[in-house]
């Protein structure tokens, strides 16, 4: 095994690695790992193989897997992510590929527009913040163009359009990737000469028209394999996945420091409309493992464990009281994150086919100077609900701070004696009902 010293940061294992690879680097997503590594983990998995992601994200692992004609089920509590990785692995055919960039023009013209009329820009908290006032303007024309364009368009040419305004509006904020997390660029804006906007040469329109060329020729990529991708909490897999089904997962789970998911999305999500307030986004970050957004952090603080129960860490305890030192309600959060993640390991352990593997990419986290090993944790949490075997791996340094890493954390499910293993079994493919689809 590598040592520390020897571990750099392996940019290809990141967001980094997928932004020439077909539909992978439609949206810049905050944190996000690489289509190199998902398919490095699927090692020689051919068709026959039987894949669960269940942490779905921006959804690499499924993409990966529908290039490959490699059967996968995918599952998240966002709408938002599901709703993406949707239009990242569907099969789109030329009349649909054709119709988005046939109304592309329509949603320049909006953007170019001058008519002193007003389009709605949805609620989102110091929205001034994200873009000056004439782009502000110019992303709300484009998005009543789409809008507009609902009824006469198929539904996966709707979904391309989507994805153009989503990279369009990002391009043009007034925010920086260059940490862990999405944050705002430093200094002072520059404005835009007024001159540009109105006119042919508008930067938004210009950035559309890019955007749309690069869609639309990755949409007319090979898929196939449909993935099935499910709105569905990863603490109760049980209650809509079969049992003993996978043959392997590939996934990255929230990590354990206390970066919200929903803060990272909520661009997309208020202006394709899966949020509406701040409330909503509390509320939703709050169901997510490891959330900790708006309400969620107040309900964190009032969170209490079980009584009687016991995470299988020897050491866990002694980190909680170190860490509530400085803080209850982050020792409260990093209580709560390792039990949700116990009850997310006793379900999957009932998704996965007996002699099935699971690899699960989590990086290690610093609480004050607390340093908490996520990774040894996790690999206690699956021996504890029946996996063997349980491993974890260095793979790569973290731009942050010096003492964290990114590992790979794997095990197997136990064959028992005279039970069909996944390898014995690997042949038999399911037969997925049309209205489950």
């Amino acid at each position: 095994m590598l040592k520390r010293a020897e571990i750099g940061r392996r940019e290809h294992l990141t967001f980094k690695g997928n932004l020439r690879q077909t539909r992978y680097g439609w949206l810049r997503l905050t944190p996000a790992y690489s289509v190199h590594q998902v398919a490095e983990l699927l090692g020689n998995d051919g068709k026959e193989a039987i894949v669960l992601d269940p942490f779905c994200g921006t959804g690499t692992t499924a993409l990966v897997c529908a290039e490959r004609g490699i059967a996968c089920d995918t599952t998240d509590i966002n709408p938002f992510l599901v709703w993406l990785a949707k239009a990242k692995a569907g099969v789109y055919k030329a009349d649909e590929v054709e119709a988005f960039l046939g109304s592309s023009p329509r949603v320049v013209e909006a953007i170019q527009s001058n008519n002193g009329r007003t389009a709605w820009a949805p609620a989102l908290h110091q929205i001034e913040k994200w873009w000056d006032e004439q782009t502000l303007t110019a992303l709300a024309r484009a998005m009543a163009a789409i809008k507009s364009l609902e009824e006469t368009l198929p539904p996966k040419a709707n979904d391309l359009l989507r994805v153009a305004f989503c990279r369009t509006m990002m391009d043009h904020a007034h925010v920086s990737f260059g940490h862990q997390s999405m944050s705002f660029k430093k200094g002072k804006r520059p404005e835009p000469p007024p001159s540009l906007f109105g006119l042919e040469n508008h930067p938004v329109a210009a950035t559309w028209e890019r955007v749309a060329l690069v869609i639309a020729t990755a949409a007319r990529s090979s898929v196939h394999c449909q993935p099935r991708i499910l709105l569905q909490d990863a603490r109760t897999l049980e209650d809509s996945l079969d049992a003993d089904h996978y043959t392997r997962v590939v996934t990255s789970p929230p990590y354990c420091n206390r970066m919200s998911y929903i803060r990272e999305l909520r661009p997309y999500m208020y202006w394709l409309g899966f949020l509406k307030s701040g409330r909503e986004a509390g509320e939703l970050d709050w169901r997510a493992i490891g959330g900790t957004w708006g309400c969620a952090t107040s309900n964190v603080g009032k969170w209490q464990p079980e009584l009687g129960s016991i995470l299988p860490f020897p050491g866990l305890g002694d980190i909680l009281r170190r860490i509530a030192v400085r803080s209850d309600v982050l020792s409260r959060y990093v209580h709560k994150y390792f039990r949700d993640m116990a009850r997310h390991c006793k379900g999957l352990l009932h998704c996965l086919r007996p002699g099935g593997t699971i690899h699960y990419i989590v990086g290690n986290s610093k609480f004050y100077d607390v340093m908490l090993p996520a990774q040894d944790i996790l690999a206690a949490l699956f021996g504890d609900a029946g996996f063997a075997d349980a491993t974890a791996r260095m793979t790569r340094k973290r731009t942050s701070k010096k003492e964290l890493f990114e590992y790979v954390v794997s095990a197997r499910k136990p064959v028992v004696v005279g039970q069909p293993s996944a390898a014995a079994g690997i042949g038999a493919r399911r037969e997925t009902p049309p209205d489950r689809r």
